[in-house]
């Protein structure tokens, strides 16, 4: 696991863009799979200007998102499928029967394995953006998840329905369970990249980084991929131990890039 502390959440989103172009530049039909929340909206926004600066085109590009709440149409305001209109699809040149976002109001029964398939049908993903939940979960893959689960239906944990009511309103529906890619889907992409900013993300940071391999922490799931870059602003990594080697890390990367 590489781990890059930046000066600021804003650098966060600015690196973390640099690994998208990097991809979607050299392979024109990249298939991505991409994250909802707040961490995101500032890659999405980074991305999202340097399309208009002509830098960027998703012409081909094909993308897959994590998660959907079960029973919320793409219509409603809080699902998922409007959120990334809303955020990123609606504003670059990307195919809108290119982007898959599971189907909130799919057979329960079947819309996993549907998912799955339809994953498999593209290739797979090159590079999966991934947030994290302050209990470590990754998606809406809650603690105590199977580190080799496929995409299925989750039961949210109070944690994760407390920190989303912001988004309901006081008599609105808030669902309770959600489509989620398992964390075996999650390890299967070629590449996973992870962003974390402010300090209520540092206690997961680190149980994720330089803690076990547990379950208990889903994201730490991501010890054992062999392409898994995780990137913070200083309050997300506020919490780890070896602060000082990522730091060192990082520096003696760039040196060698300079001499490359």
């Amino acid at each position: 696991m590489q781990v890059i502390i930046a000066e600021s959440a804003q650098e966060v989103a600015t690196l973390g863009a640099d690994q998208v172009a990097e991809l979607v530049q050299s392979r024109v039909d990249a298939v991505l799979g991409l994250a909802t929340g707040s961490t995101p909206i500032a890659l999405y926004r980074e991305l999202i200007r340097r399309h208009r600066r002509g830098d960027l085109s998703f012409s081909g590009v094909r993308s897959f998102n994590l998660d959907e709440y079960l029973g919320l149409g793409p219509e409603h305001p809080q699902s998922y499928r409007y959120f990334m209109n809303r955020e990123l699809f609606d504003h670059i040149d990307i195919q809108p029967e290119n982007t898959r976002v599971p189907d909130g109001l799919g057979d329960a029964g079947t819309v996993g394995d549907e998912y799955e398939a339809l994953i498999e049908a593209a290739g797979g993903i090159d590079l999966q953006v991934l947030g994290i939940g302050r209990n470590g979960h990754i998606g809406f893959n809650e603690p105590s998840s199977s580190l080799g689960s496929g995409t299925r239906i989750k039961t949210l944990s109070p944690d994760t329905v407390r920190d989303n009511s912001r988004f309901f309103g006081p008599d609105e529906f808030q669902p309770r369970l959600a489509i989620t890619m398992g964390i075996g889907t999650i390890l299967r992409a070629r590449r996973a990249m992870l962003l974390a900013t402010g300090a209520a993300k540092a206690d997961a940071v680190r149980a994720m980084v330089e803690g076990p391999l547990s379950a208990s922490c889903p994201a730490s799931a991501l010890q054992l991929h062999p392409r898994a870059l995780v990137i913070l602003d200083p309050e997300a990594a506020s919490a780890l131990e070896h602060h000082d080697y990522y730091h060192w890390v990082r520096r003696e990367t760039d040196r060698l890039a300079v001499r490359g």
